[in-house]
């Protein structure tokens, strides 16, 4: 008989693995700087093993930082990145320190995908991963998800979830008024549904993919630089599976899953890592807790996870004082729908109560957080 979720996660000893893993979250930073080194090490001798090269996925301060700390303890790996998806003072960055650059992936037709095609074809990119993948089932229900929807509308999970009630797999209500009307038959309810797409794909067709097929064209596996402080997808990930994880289909190092933003700005500073101008740059507050200037953390120009919880002025008010015609491109008329009018995200943000509209004075604009909270809430 098939194990369900619990009975599978007391077998591995899930819990005790996040317990000890939340208890290196809390040494201090010299530890977590030796732990980050002996568990890099640990996993090039692992790909030495299984005769397998090894590469840094290059994004933002964050990885950008690990391919510096790599090299200053002597693991010179290559570095690739899908650049275009970056702001362009990271993509500039990337030239000095010998990034390579990676093309998007093909699409069917042999063109590649680009940002906006994904919110044309494939859907926004809106609330967070988790959120966004639950709406993106919602609005493509099939006879195979059926007991996920019905999960995600009230909690209630079929025999491989264990027969439980409440779990997590339920929207938060003020999401589900606004996205859980494709259940509204099936399940007796009186939800809305949105006059656009959301969906959680497109990371995996404008970086996931292409950096897959590069790894598998030179058979090298990822060092990346997750932290488990980021929250989301990436703390369950790390929690249950650490920084190393070797399976059948996925291999990978997260040398700083167990930092915190505080961790990663210090060894930042200690290694004169170049900073995108994006960033500003890292200063110490009176209280002595590091920060940068301006964004705490970025991400592509079209991305909308979080985007809910940041004060104004937020991401996209950012785009519209740096790049105006980028900025009316994708609020008003990257998307056409059914009747001919042209939207964009302003659409999508009128939707979720997020305004846009009104441009706040700029002056007031503090560090910002680019996809820090995916939770429910």
């Amino acid at each position: 008989m098939r194990e369900n979720v619990l009975e599978r996660s007391a077998r591995l000893g899930n819990d005790e693995r996040a317990r000890r893993f939340c208890i290196n979250m809390k040494q201090d930073y010299a530890y977590k700087k030796t732990y980050a080194e002996i568990r890099a090490r640990e996993f090039v001798k692992m790909c030495d093993e299984h005769g397998k090269n090894y590469h840094v996925s290059v994004g933002g301060l964050d990885s950008i930082t690990l391919l510096f700390f790599l090299r200053s303890i002597g693991i010179d790996a290559p570095a690739v990145s899908c650049s275009f998806l970056e702001d362009k003072s990271i993509q500039e960055i990337h030239k000095q320190i010998g990034v390579e650059r990676i093309s998007p992936c093909l699409r069917d037709d042999g063109k590649p995908w680009t940002k906006p095609e994904i919110l044309r074809e494939v859907g926004f990119p809106v609330l967070s991963k988790e959120i966004a993948g639950k709406i993106d089932i919602l609005q493509h229900p099939t006879e195979k998800n059926k007991t996920v929807r019905h999960a995600i509308i009230t909690g209630e999970t079929g025999s491989y979830g264990g027969n439980r009630k409440d779990t997590r797999m339920k929207l938060a209500e003020k999401w589900l008024h606004l996205f859980g009307g494709y259940e509204n038959e099936n399940e007796n309810v009186n939800y809305s549904k949105p006059n656009f797409m959301v969906s959680d794909k497109c990371c995996y067709y404008l970086k996931e993919k292409p950096c897959e097929d590069w790894a598998k064209e030179h058979n090298s596996v990822p060092f990346l630089g997750l932290m488990a402080s980021e929250g989301g997808r990436r703390a369950k990930m790390l929690k249950l599976n650490g920084c190393n994880y070797w399976g059948s289909r996925t291999q990978r190092s997260c040398p700083f899953a167990i930092f915190s933003r505080q961790d990663l700005l210090q060894l930042a500073l200690d290694l004169n890592v170049p900073v995108p101008a994006i960033y500003g740059t890292i200063e110490r507050g009176p209280d002595g807790v590091l920060y940068t200037t301006k964004a705490k953390r970025t991400g592509c120009s079209m991305c909308g996870f979080g985007i809910q919880l940041e004060k104004r002025p937020h991401r996209f008010d950012l785009l519209r004082e740096r790049n105006p015609k980028e900025w009316d491109f994708y609020m008003n008329h990257v998307c056409t729908d059914e009747n001919g009018q042209e939207y964009g995200w302003g659409r999508v943000l009128d939707y979720i109560g997020v305004p846009w509209r009104d441009e706040p004075p700029m002056e007031a604009c503090k560090a910002l957080s680019f996809f820090d909270d995916e939770s429910e809430e």
